[in-house]
This record gives C-alpha cells, sequence and structure tokens, in this order.
C-alpha cells in the first residue's frame, strides 16, 4: 500500500466558502455548494495536485463550537476527528463580513491541535486584496487574501501549503471499484457506509436527510480497492421542498451514474416500499449493476416471529419467505442478488463483501463471439412470448463491451423487438454466463431482406 498523503483540514464557520475552496482545490465539484449555511455535515475527502506534489484535503461542516444539540455538535465532533488526523489545518473566513467573534473562538479552539494554521480570507474580489484581509492578521500568520470562486490568489495558498511535500509521480494504480449506497432517507445508508469502511465517517442519526453531501471512503480488501459513496437519502420531488435537498437529490442521482454499481439499501422491518422500487429504477436506467440489502433484517426477524407464532418458521425459512416479497415488489431489477444484514450489528455485513465482487466481475465480463453463437445455436427462439412480428431472426451475436455488457444483435426483418423477447434472450444469456448483479443491454443491428425473384411465367 502507498504511503498516506499530508492531509489538509478546511474549516470555518458556516457560510464562509470552505466547499468552494475544497472543490477548487480538488479540480472537481465534488462537495455541494449553494447560499443556504450548513450544507456540509459530514467529513468529504479529495485528492489534490499542484506543480508535482499530492495531498489530501478534508472538507468539514460549518462549525459551532458552543453547539451542543443534534446534528451541529455532531458535525463539530467530525471536524474534530478530521483536525486530529490533519497534517495542517486552513481556516477559511468571510472578508466581507470581517472578522468576527466566532472566527476569533475557532481560530483559539484550533491551536490546541498543535498543527500549523493558515488564514484564508474569502470572498476578496477586488485589487485591494490585502486590505480588506489585514483584519484577520490578529487570527494569526499567514493570511491569505483569495476568491474561491475565481481562484483569485489561490495559487498563493498552494503555494505555501505544498512548500514541505517532496514533487512526486503521479501513480498508476488499479482502479478501485466504485460502489454508491443509495436509498430512500433514513434506512441506515450512512450506518453501513461506517460498518463496511470501520470508521465513523458518516452522521448517523434519527432525523431523516442527515446525509445531503455525497460521503465517500477508499478501502482495500484482500488486495483489492474499493471506494464506497454514501448518498443523501433520495426522495419523490413532491417531498423535496429546500433547494439544499433538491441538489442534494440530484448530486446523489449523478454519483449513483458515475458509479460502478449501486447497493440499494432498503428497512427490512418495513419492508420493501414504491420509493424503494423508484430509486432501484435510477440504477436500472443508468445501467449500475445492483445489490439489494435488506438491512435491520434482525428487526424484521423479530416482528415476523411476534405476528406468526403458529408457523415456527427458521431463520432460513423466514429469509426465503421474504425475498419471495422482494422479488415480487422488484422483478424488473430480478438480477441483482438480494443481502438481509444489520448495518446496527454488523451481522451479515462481512458477506457483501463477497456478494460486492462477484457483481465486479460479472460486469466486466466478456464473452467471445464464438462462444456467445454457440450459445445462440443451442438456444430455442421460438420459446420466446414476443408476438411474431416483433421475434426477428437473429443471424449472430457479439459482445461489444462492458461495464454493463451489451451485446449487438444482429437480425434480419425488423430493427425493433418486442420487450418480452429482449427479457427472454437476457434471462438464457443469465441462464449460462454468471451476470450476476449487472443489467444487460442490446444494440440492434437489422439486414435487410433478401428480394425475392419472381417466377418466370
Amino acid at each position: 500500500m502507498s504511503e498516506r498523503l499530508p492531509l489538509v483540514a478546511i474549516v470555518g464557520r458556516p457560510n464562509v466558502g470552505k466547499s468552494t475552496l475544497f472543490n477548487r482545490l480538488v479540480g472537481r465539484r465534488r462537495s455541494i455548494v449553494t447560499d443556504e449555511p450548513g450544507i456540509t455535515r459530514d467529513r468529504i475527502y479529495g485528492t489534490a495536485r499542484w506543480c508535482g506534489r499530492s495531498f489530501e484535503v478534508v472538507d468539514t461542516g460549518g462549525l459551532v463550537p458552543d453547539e451542543r444539540a443534534g446534528i451541529p455538535a455532531e458535525i463539530f465532533r467530525q471536524a474534530e476527528v478530521a483536525l486530529t488526523q490533519a497534517d495542517s489545518i486552513v481556516l477559511v473566513v468571510d472578508s466581507r463580513a470581517g472578522l468576527t467573534p466566532l472566527d476569533a473562538e475557532l481560530a483559539r479552539r484550533l491551536r490546541v491541535f498543535g498543527k500549523p494554521i493558515v488564514i484564508a480570507a474569502n470572498k476578496v474580489d477586488t485589487e485591494s486584496r490585502t486590505t480588506l484581509a489585514s483584519a484577520f492578521f490578529e487570527l494569526g500568520d499567514p493570511v491569505f487574501p483569495l476568491s474561491a470562486e475565481h481562484g483569485l490568489g489561490v495559487d498563493e495558498l498552494l503555494d505555501h501549503i505544498t512548500r514541505q511535500i517532496p514533487e512526486t509521480e503521479a501513480e498508476e494504480t488499479s482502479p478501485a471499484t466504485h460502489i454508491a449506497i443509495i436509498g430512500r432517507p433514513n434506512v441506515g445508508k450512512s450506518t453501513l457506509l461506517n460498518r463496511l469502511v470501520g470508521d465513523e465517517r458518516s452522521i448517523v442519526a434519527s432525523e431523516p436527510g442527515t446525509t445531503r453531501d455525497a460521503v465517500d471512503m477508499p478501502v482495500e480488501r484482500d488486495g483489492r480497492s474499493y471506494l464506497f459513496v454514501d448518498t443523501a437519502g433520495i426522495r419523490r420531488k413532491a417531498r423535496t421542498k429546500l433547494a439544499a435537498e433538491k441538489l442534494s437529490v440530484v448530486m446523489a442521482r449523478r454519483h449513483l451514474e458515475r458509479s460502478d454499481m449501486a447497493i440499494l439499501v432498503a428497512d427490512a422491518s418495513l419492508g420493501v416500499t414504491a420509493q424503494d422500487a423508484s430509486v432501484a429504477s435510477y440504477a436500472d436506467k443508468a445501467g449500475r449493476s445492483l445489490i439489494v440489502v435488506m438491512n435491520k433484517w434482525d428487526l424484521a426477524l423479530q416482528q415476523a416471529r411476534e405476528q406468526d407464532k403458529t408457523k415456527k418458521l427458521s431463520p432460513t425459512e423466514l429469509q426465503s419467505e421474504y425475498e419471495k416479497i422482494v422479488r415480487e415488489r422488484l422483478g424488473f431489477v430480478g438480477y441483482a442478488p438480494i443481502v438481509f444484514l444489520s448495518a446496527l450489528s454488523g451481522e451479515g455485513v462481512e458477506g457483501l463483501f463477497e456478494h460486492i465482487d462477484r457483481v465486479a466481475g460479472a460486469r466486466r465480463l466478456r464473452i467471445p463471439t464464438a462462444e456467445l453463437n454457440r450459445w445462440l445455436a443451442e438456444t430455442d427462439i421460438g420459446r420466446s412470448s414476443a408476438p411474431s412480428s416483433q421475434s426477428p431472426e437473429v443471424l449472430y451475436l457479439t459482445q461489444a463491451s462492458t461495464d454493463p455488457p451489451t451485446f449487438v444483435l444482429f437480425t434480419r426483418g425488423t430493427n425493433r423487438i418486442h420487450f418480452s423477447f429482449e427479457r427472454f434472450l437476457q434471462n438464457r444469456l443469465r441462464e449460462r454466463f454468471d451476470f450476476t448483479g449487472t443489467p444487460i443491454r442490446f444494440i440492434i443491428r437489422t439486414r435487410a431482406q433478401k428480394p425475392r425473384r419472381a417466377r418466370a411465367s
């Protein structure tokens, strides 16, 4: 495993532009940015590179040190974890608002960590940058006046941050499997992420919608690399009112589309809901591989035993009965394996990695054309229930790509095939080849019918 990169923590009170600076440093829109304060709640990590020097950056939630209730207190605790791990600290302040008592209190508390502190006086968009930032020298030195939004002055900050970091070649590493943890609000996505990575990276609270930004965490396990992304709870648009909530749902779907696979987390104690099915459809339409996790399975088992004491089914039998119900309600993603676990207790979580590895392998599986066409010759196409007008004459088949597995179907007679014919081919392919957990796509290529010769009279 490569040596850990130096870690720079970005901290400050709410709405001073920490996430804008974070996005500027890592070179992409990773953290959500709006005018509404309190958007970032968890620790968001990214990698930055400047003049041949690489370092890691962590964005933290807006800090209110004296707030002890609920999520604000948890945000402060999450930030303290980042500050303990950090090699240096960037305290972001708002030059337009001037020096506030909260800025001074945060600077005082940061000195306790014994780390080098840099003051980033943000929102300086004029040439008189030094004048606007001069008030903040009271907090410490150095002070860098800058505009994170427009990039003004950020170069000087980067020069200072990286001055003691040695130049290195950009490492070529095997790509990690990107896994988006998706689901409706309050089903245990963040608890599952914390359990998978063995670190309390996501804030866990009973309040729905706690996670707004996507929280990602790389994991190395048995020589394999994973990147888990805990996304915001996806809910119906009609129930999404705040601008931050709407944007977090958009970002959740965007992170899903950039991932290799998704873990759909549902609450087993409540059963599969229409919203669970809607979230699953996002993954299917995006072509992402899928694993369905029925979380809180221990609670669901307890409920089942209390409701039906006559059958006295074993846990295995109850799970089998429950799986049938899940399959019925999520029939359109029948290719997805179903895992029963409790993220809170950890029961069943270890086995989830085996499913992830199998699904990741299936997503990259490539079948040689000769083997595909031997399979095609052995398949009774006539068994399809599709109308004969939309059951084309299949000439041959080849695999065009992976991620997800995509096949080109060369046919004669029509460039459209009935959905039931496509489903028939998908099911037969799955019977022969291991495409567990991954959708299958078809591209139709039509060859024109040969004209019939006129009979001689």
